[in-house]
């Protein structure tokens, strides 16, 4: 059964048990002396910092001969890993910010070209008379950019916000859309005033802010560069003063700001010394008793351009901006309309500059929206009384609340 042949199978026989014995005593032994070299070098390890130093050398040693070879792989960044910015069209579109508190985005091409003194298309669902619908969700402020512009938002409080125009939500025409404390942390008691596109930050240009009392002060753009929709405090106001514009500005370029009684100031933006941003600022120019400050505009040189005044009522005229000559800052201005005799109450509503090839959004406090051709629009003297622009319900308490220019790469965009 063990394969053994008769010669090996006697000399296993004659072997005696004592042989049988110390052939495993010697293995046990041999085991014995190994376990005991292994204990005696772990205690070392144990009680010599130095033994350890030179086992982990020599491990090292042997590590690094075995695995020394060049590295054939490299890890490279996702080249597909992509923004949210960058799954955005850069389309142009209208931010409308409503008396409210409501605040919506719609593409630009909702509102097709129409001729002047038209009844124009609603753009908010505010119904006009006899709407359930309050006179607080009238349009504030209307704004047309590009969807991958950061956009400056201040308030009539001096804060300024910062998002992303995509990131304001879409609504359609006469969708009433987003409370802004969904958008933006503004508080109860704010109202956005402004809406201002920015595409950079260099440092060779600034902001100007302007107040409903005629304060007004420039900042660095740079300044607002990491601003973010935590919002920032941008200027400091006396009690009763609103902040109303801001614009951007470089030094070369001049500053035309317009009164609600028809009056206009032009001065160089030079002249105003850069502040930060909690400062105050200084007097635009001087009003009289009951009147304020209409709209502020910045002229830049080498362009022609015209001055689009617009009255609550609906009569609006352009007047060339080289009729206003430049003059020190402070002063009473100068006559830039006259109103209709017998409309005691109509007053400016904006004061707008614009370009042959622009477009116009007129914006009433009821929602009522016209777009027409800035040349559609005669331009006239300074003294001129102007034309009808929109026909506005003046009856029911409907005006021009606000007035926003189409540039011309915006109008070929959506031929």
């Amino acid at each position: 059964n063990f394969c053994l042949s008769s010669a090996q199978a006697d000399a296993v026989l004659k072997l005696q048990l004592g042989q049988l014995t110390r052939l495993n005593g010697e293995k046990l032994t041999a085991e014995k002396n190994t376990l005991a070299e292994s204990g005696a070098s772990l205690r070392n390890l144990l009680a010599n910092d130095r033994a350890v130093h030179d086992l982990m050398v020599e491990d090292f040693g042997t590590i690094k001969k075995k695995f020394a070879t060049p590295r054939r792989t490299k890890i490279l960044p996702d080249e597909d890993e992509k923004a949210e910015i960058d799954l955005v069209q850069n389309e142009r579109s209208v931010i409308v910010v409503t008396r409210g508190g409501y605040i919506k985005r719609m593409p630009l091409k909702t509102f097709e070209s129409q001729n002047r003194g038209t009844r124009g298309k609603r753009g908010t669902s505010n119904a006009g008379p006899g709407s359930d619908v309050s006179d607080d969700d009238g349009v504030a402020h209307c704004f047309t950019c590009n969807d991958h512009d950061t956009v400056l938002m201040t308030t009539r409080g001096g804060i300024a916000y910062g998002l992303r125009a995509y990131q304001v939500p879409e609504g359609g025409r006469t969708a009433k859309g987003a409370p802004i404390p969904s958008v933006l942390p503004v508080k109860a008691d704010d109202v956005i005033t402004s809406v201002l596109p920015v595409s950079r930050f260099p440092k060779d240009e600034f902001i100007v802010l302007a107040t409903e009392n005629g304060w007004i002060k420039k900042t660095p753009l740079a300044a607002f560069e990491k601003l973010t929709s935590r919002g920032l405090i941008i200027a400091s106001l006396a009690d009763g003063d609103r902040l109303n514009w801001c614009e951007k500005c470089t030094d070369a370029d001049d500053i035309l700001v317009g009164s609600t009684r028809g009056q206009a100031t032009r001065f160089a933006a030079e002249s105003l010394r850069p502040t930060a941003r909690t400062s105050r600022g200084v007097k635009s120019m001087t009003l009289k008793k009951g009147d304020t400050i209409a709209d502020m505009n910045v002229l830049r040189g080498g362009k022609e351009e015209s001055l689009l005044v617009v009255t609550t009522e609906g009569y609006g005229k352009r007047v060339r901006t080289n009729e206003f000559r430049t003059t020190a800052r402070g002063g009473s201005g100068v006559i830039a309309i006259k109103f209709k005799a017998g409309r005691v109450n109509d007053r400016v509503s904006t004061m707008r500059v614009v370009e042959e090839e622009d477009e116009v959004l007129l914006i009433t406090s009821q929602g009522v929206i016209v777009r027409q051709k800035a040349k559609d629009i005669s331009c006239q003297g300074r003294s001129a009384t102007g034309v009808l622009v929109q026909k506005v319900d003046v009856m029911s308490g409907d005006s021009i609340s606000t007035v926003s220019i189409v540039p011309k790469s915006a109008v070929d965009g959506n031929n």
